[in-house]
């Protein structure tokens, strides 16, 4: 079931759950290479650790290649609104926030279309 997620830990465990965990990782794999940003996640990763790759390499991009970080969120289509609502003003807690929102969309992308697959 699509949920309003509070945090990354919650959304991940629900994408286990779901047995959407690998197509999660699957999607976000895809969206990184559209954007021409690599980004290295073994296969079979623990949701822990996918997590942490994210968000240093979200924090990277927002610290050495902005205009890709902007790109990446647009392919992705993370709402400009929720990225600008961010309140924190650390750049390590904006990337939390930022990794989380990407995670948010793309579990929505792979949970309709495991909903609404034929």
């Amino acid at each position: 079931m699509m949920v309003n997620f509070l945090d990354t830990k919650t959304l991940l465990d629900a994408s286990v759950e779901e047995n959407l965990y690998d197509n999660l990782v699957a999607q976000l794999t895809k969206d990184f290479g559209l954007a021409n940003i690599a980004i290295d996640i073994p296969f079979k990763v623990s949701p822990k650790n996918l997590k942490t790759i994210l968000h240093q390499k979200v924090y990277r991009l927002m610290m050495e290649r902005f205009s890709e970080y902007l790109n990446l969120l647009y392919i992705i289509d993370v709402p400009e609104k929720k990225v600008k609502e961010i309140k924190v003003e650390d750049v390590v807690k904006i990337a939390d926030e930022v990794s989380f929102l990407i995670l948010k969309r793309e579990f929505q992308k792979v949970w309709f279309r495991n909903k609404y697959a034929i």
